[in-house]
């Protein structure tokens, strides 16, 4: 089902994100848009006041999307009681749907659309790093619990391990790319969580 229950603003949606993500903002056409969409110019503004509107709100949609997919990783370990087994099975969860995840899209919106400068400082790049402080977050959450007292995690920047695990997905979108090879992903995902469990390993 549409996820805002209207059939041709989400099959827009769905076009413009692939074709943003694909070739980016700058060279994605509203014309392009409507051709990949099969719909109309006056579809098109009766949902969308602009170009920059309907990118604003394709981005919206796939923050929406990425929040929902950490939520599930947080929901398939809510029930592991102990902190270093949790948090390695959370990451072991994006590291075995990771095919599936390459198998949907090609790239990440999120890189493309910040790669545009009339972005950088916006509203759009606004709510972009506001879910990626979400991830954060909620890695430090299940990290500091795992790591508390182990000198091998001595001097861990949390924050920044955390972030590495962003870093880690937007850098196997581009791997994948680069190599014509989507198990890539999965590949830099299982050397993040073999990167956390040497974290744990007792001294």
């Amino acid at each position: 089902m549409p996820r805002d229950g209207n059939p041709t603003r989400e099959r827009i949606m769905r076009a413009a994100e692939r074709l943003m993500t694909d070739q980016g903002y700058s060279a994605t056409s509203v014309d392009q848009v409507i051709a990949e969409a099969g719909s109309s110019k006056g579809a098109f503004f009766h949902h969308f006041a602009s170009k920059t509107d309907l990118a604003s709100q394709v981005v919206d949609r796939y923050v929406a999307a990425d929040l929902a997919h950490l939520k599930a990783g947080l929901a398939a370990t809510a029930g592991v009681d102990d902190p270093a087994v949790r948090v390695v099975a959370f990451l072991r969860f994006y590291e075995d749907g990771a095919d599936g995840l390459m198998a949907e899209q090609s790239g990440c919106l999120y890189a493309t659309v910040l790669a545009e400068r009339e972005f950088t400082g916006s509203d759009v790049n606004r709510r972009v790093a506001a879910a990626a402080r979400v991830w954060r977050d909620a890695l430090v959450d299940l990290l500091r619990p795992a790591l508390a007292g182990r000198r091998s995690a001595a001097g861990i920047d949390l924050h920044a391990l955390a972030d590495h695990l962003y870093t880690t997905f937007e850098g196997g979108f581009i791997l994948c790319r680069t190599l014509d090879n989507p198990t890539a992903m999965r590949a830099q995902l299982r050397i993040y969580r073999q990167l956390v469990e040497a974290l744990l390993r007792d001294d």
